[in-house]
C-alpha cells in the first residue's frame, strides 16, 4: 500500500451544540492512491463534505471537530498537527475544488489576482512570475484568450469558465492531492464533460491522487478507480468501479444506481431509495410492477387532446448599452423567433445549454418578462395582449416553479403562509380555515407532513423545499406549469422522488407542463415532445424517442454524447 498518499482511518466527526452533539461522520476508513481517483457518493447530508473538509483542516470550529481516528498525510496526522503546518499544505500539497465556483471566488478581485496569490504564497514568486504563471494556467484549463481573461472579474465569466478559474487555483502548485467537492454538479452536460475530461488530463500530467464527490454515480463512472458510498455518515460500500456498478452488495448503492434516469429506458416510474431499503437501513424485495418498463407510444393524428398553447414567432431581445451616453447601441437575441404547440395534459422537454434561452422564454411566456414581438396565445387567449389585471386572472391557471426552492420562498414566512398567500390573491377558498384546510390537503398531496406547516423554509431539505414549491404553484389550481430547473440541484433520489410525483399530479389533475432543463436524460423520462435550444433557437423538435434515438442536428447529437454513461472506465472500453 505504498502508492497510498492519504489514508482515512476511523474518522468520526461531531458538530457540538448547545442542545446535542450530531455524528457526520462514523468510523470512515478509505485511501487516496498516486494516480488514482477515488470517488466518495452519498446524498446530501452522508458525510461527503465533512470528511473532505475534515481532510483539509477546515471543519467549522468550535462547533466542528474531529472527535476520534486519523488523517495520515506524509506519516504525518493531520488531525493532531499545527494549523502552520497545515497552511503550509493546503493549497500547496493538498487542494481542494468547491462546489460553488462563485462563493469560491472574490468578487472584488481580478482571477488573475486569485490565482497569483497562491503561487506567491506557497513558491514564492513575486507579483510578475505569479501573474505570468496565471496566464499559464489559464491557459492550460482552456480559458479562452487567457491573455485578456486574466484581468477579468468573477462575475464577467459564464459558469464553466469560473468553474475553470476554480481548477487553476487548485492546481496552481501542482498538489499530491486534489479534493473535488461537486464540481460539475450545475454544469451543462458539455461543459461538464469538458470539465472531467480536463480533471482527467491534468491528474495524468500531475500524477495526482483525486477524491472526486459527487451524488451521481453516472459521472463516478467516467472518472473513478475506486467508489466509496456513504450513507448517513457511514461508509456502506467500498470496492473497485467496475465491481459497484455490475454487482453493488448495499441496497442503497443498488438504489443510487437505479434511480438515475436512463436514455435506453422508459420506465413507469423512477426506482428510489425507499424501493430498495426501509428507514432503518435494512433491505427491501423491489416490487416487479415498479421496474416495469414501457414503450412511449405516439400518434399525433389520433391524438385527441386539443392544443392548450401556440407560441408564435417569439422574440424576447434585451438592449445592449454603450458610450457615454448609455445608449442602446445593438439588441441580445436571447428569444429568437420560437414558434411551437402544446397539447393539453401533455410536456413538452426544453433543452439547452446555459444561455441558449430557455429561461428566457419560459418566463416571457408567462409574462415575468416582457416580450419584444410575437404572440402566446393559451386556451384561445392571446396573453400578450393583456392588461395587468386580466394578466393577474390568467395566472391562476399558469403558474411556474423556479430553480432555486431556496431564493423561491420567503424565509420570513411560514410554510402555511406561504401557500396561503397565492389563494388569498386569486379568492380560493371561502375563508381562512377553508384555505388551510387546502393547505393541509396540499402538503399530503406532495408527500409532506401537514403539521409542519408551521415551520419555516430553512427548516426543511432541499427536497422538500421543492415539494413546497410544487405546493404552491397547486394552490390555485393551475392547468399549466412551466418546471424551470426545478430538480437540477437535486440528489439523483430526491429528484427522482420529484418526478415521479409531477407525473402522478399530471394524471390526477391533468395539468401541462414545459419542463426545462440541461440534463437530456431527465427530459426523456418525463417529456411528451422534446425542443433543443440554441442561441435563442429551436434548432430540433419532435417527439421524446425521436430526438433521443434519431437526432437530425448535430448539436442534438453533441449535446447526447456528452452524457456519462454510467458504465466504469474499463467496461466502456469493451462495449
Amino acid at each position: 500500500m505504498s502508492d497510498i498518499l492519504l489514508s482515512v482511518k476511523d474518522l468520526c466527526v461531531d458538530f457540538v451544540t448547545s442542545e446535542r452533539t450530531v455524528r457526520a461522520v462514523n468510523n470512515v476508513s478509505f485511501g487516496i492512491p498516486a494516480g488514482k481517483t477515488v470517488g466518495l457518493v452519498g446524498e446530501s447530508g452522508s458525510g461527503k463534505s465533512v470528511t473532505s473538509l475534515a481532510i483539509m483542516g477546515l471543519l467549522q470550529k468550535p462547533a466542528g471537530r474531529v472527535s476520534s481516528g486519523e488523517i495520515i498525510y506524509n506519516d504525518t496526522n493531520l488531525v493532531t498537527s499545527t494549523e502552520e503546518y497545515m497552511r503550509s499544505i493546503r493549497g500547496n500539497d493538498i487542494s481542494m475544488i468547491f462546489q460553488e465556483p462563485m462563493t469560491s471566488l472574490n468578487p472584488v478581485f481580478k482571477v488573475g489576482d486569485q490565482i497569483a496569490e497562491v503561487l506567491m504564497l506557497h513558491q514564492g514568486l513575486n507579483k510578475k512570475q505569479a501573474w505570468q504563471k496565471a496566464q499559464h494556467l489559464l491557459d492550460q484549463v482552456g480559458i479562452p484568450d487567457p491573455k485578456r481573461s486574466i484581468h477579468k472579474y468573477p462575475h464577467e465569466m459564464s459558469g464553466g469558465q469560473k468553474q475553470r478559474v476554480v481548477i487553476a487555483i487548485a492546481i496552481a502548485c501542482e498538489p499530491k492531492v486534489l479534493i473535488a467537492d461537486e464540481p460539475t454538479t450545475a454544469l451543462d452536460v458539455t461543459i461538464q464533460k469538458q470539465v472531467l475530461e480536463l480533471m482527467f488530463k491534468l491528474q495524468e500530467e500531475y500524477k495526482m491522487g483525486m477524491l472526486f464527490i459527487t451524488h451521481d454515480l453516472g459521472v463516478i463512472a467516467d472518472i473513478a478507480d475506486d467508489v466509496v458510498v456513504m450513507y448517513r455518515s457511514n461508509l456502506v460500500e467500498q470496492n473497485n468501479a467496475k465491481d459497484i456498478f455490475t454487482s453493488p452488495a448495499h441496497p442503497y448503492t443498488k438504489g443510487l444506481l437505479a434511480c438515475r434516469p436512463a436514455l435506453d429506458k422508459n420506465p413507469q416510474r423512477l426506482l428510489t431509495v425507499s424501493d430498495f431499503m426501509d428507514e432503518d437501513g435494512n433491505a427491501k424485495v423491489v416490487e416487479e410492477a415498479k421496474t416495469q418498463k414501457v414503450d412511449k407510444v405516439y400518434n399525433i393524428d389520433e391524438d385527441k387532446n386539443p392544443v392548450l398553447l401556440e407560441v408564435e414567432d417569439f422574440h424576447v431581445h434585451f438592449p445592449i448599452k454603450g458610450g457615454i451616453f448609455g445608449r442602446t447601441v445593438d439588441h441580445f437575441k436571447a428569444v429568437n423567433g420560437v414558434s411551437f404547440k402544446l397539447r393539453k395534459g401533455k410536456t413538452l422537454g426544453l433543452v439547452g445549454e446555459s444561455g441558449c434561452g430557455k429561461t428566457t422564454l419560459g418566463r416571457s411566456i408567462l409574462r415575468l418578462l416582457e416580450p419584444t414581438r410575437g404572440k402566446v396565445i393559451y386556451d384561445g387567449i392571446d396573453i400578450t395582449n393583456l392588461n395587468k389585471q386580466q394578466l393577474k386572472e390568467m395566472r391562476s391557471r399558469i403558474q411556474i416553479i423556479f430553480q432555486d426552492p431556496y431564493s423561491s420562498l420567503n424565509p420570513r414566512m411560514t410554510i402555511e403562509e406561504i401557500l396561503l398567500e397565492p389563494m388569498n390573491l386569486h379568492s380560493i377558498g371561502k375563508n381562512r380555515a377553508e384555505r388551510i384546510e387546502k393547505a393541509r390537503w396540499l402538503m399530503s398531496k406532495v408527500g409532506l407532513f401537514p403539521e409542519q406547516l408551521l415551520r419555516y423554509p430553512h427548516e426543511f431539505s432541499g427536497g422538500q423545499r421543492q415539494r413546497i414549491c410544487i405546493a404552491r404553484a397547486l394552490a390555485v389550481n393551475p392547468e399549466f406549469i412551466i418546471c424551470d430547473e426545478s430538480v437540477s440541484a437535486l440528489d439523483v433520489s430526491v429528484q427522482a422522488q420529484v418526478l415521479n410525483l409531477l407525473l402522478d399530479l399530471q394524471e390526477e389533475f391533468g395539468l401541462t407542463y414545459i419542463f426545462i432543463s440541461h440534463d437530456l436524460s431527465v427530459v426523456n423520462f418525463i417529456s411528451d415532445d422534446v425542443a433543443v435550444m440554441n442561441k435563442g433557437k429551436f434548432v430540433e423538435m419532435d417527439k421524446a424517442t425521436t430526438v433521443y434515438t434519431s437526432p437530425k442536428q448535430k448539436y442534438t447529437q453533441d449535446l447526447l454524447s456528452a452524457i456519462p454513461k454510467g458504465i466504469p472506465k474499463e467496461l466502456l472500453q469493451q462495449v
